[in-house]
């Protein structure tokens, strides 16, 4: 909760240092172990909430007012097929010759728009509109780390989520996208590589904060 709640205007956290603003983090790092739910319960949840609108009254994270433009990439064509495709839309399947997904992901079926696939990978999606509360279309597009850096240039997003930990240059390059609109970005990821350049950017001197768990009083109540 501690994850979401940073990324809006909030109180103090039980992780934040004395003087914390309260503003927006607009870079979130899930640092944990494997097989928590990081993936389905944090970033592919959050991710879901920005493209289709629908916020939960307890939300107390960021909140888009509007349609938004959004990437969410893995480490591989292939994980990102197998794991934040299938987490976001379900799984591939045919609606009578044509290819589509189950919608029995975090995205609502009825919610799911045009998809585009992508050549060269066996039903690896390219790109989808999202139906956004306001009547608007949100769209997503997935990509991979292996792509390299190129792959992330050239266009402006409100939204990157990045399941596993990306190489230095790709989370750069993500910043870049994200300064004009302000936007927010997400990573979610066990650090197999210890002390990596990208962990030290949210960890300073690689010691984790003291956590004061008074100050998770106003959270507490804020989700009740």
């Amino acid at each position: 909760m501690e994850f979401f709640a940073a990324g809006g205007t909030h109180e103090l956290l039980p992780t934040c240092p004395d003087d914390c603003d309260g503003k927006p983090h607009r870079d979130r790092l899930a640092l944990c172990a494997n097989r928590v739910g990081k993936t389905e319960g944090m970033g592919g949840y959050e991710t879901a909430l920005h493209l289709t609108g629908h916020y939960p009254d307890w939300w107390v994270g960021h909140r888009f007012a509007h349609p938004i433009s959004a990437w969410a990439s893995g480490k591989t064509n292939e994980s990102t097929r197998d794991i934040i495709q299938t987490k976001l839309f379900g799984a591939v399947t045919f609606r009578g010759r044509e290819k589509t997904v189950t919608g029995t992901g975090l995205v609502p079926a009825d919610d799911i728009g045009a998809i585009t696939w992508k050549r060269g990978v066996a039903n690896l999606i390219d790109s989808v509109r999202v139906r956004h509360k306001t009547g608007g279309w949100s769209d997503v597009g997935l990509k991979s780390y292996e792509q390299g850096r190129g792959a992330f240039e050239g266009t402006e997003k409100h939204l990157i989520w990045f399941d596993e930990e990306p190489p230095m240059e790709v989370y750069e390059e993500a910043g870049i996208r994200l300064m004009t609109t302000r936007g927010h970005l997400l990573l979610t990821f066990t650090p197999m590589e210890g002390m990596s350049k990208v962990v030290l950017e949210f960890i300073p001197g690689g010691s984790l904060p003291k956590r004061d768990e008074e100050r998770a009083g106003w959270l507490m109540e804020a989700i009740a």
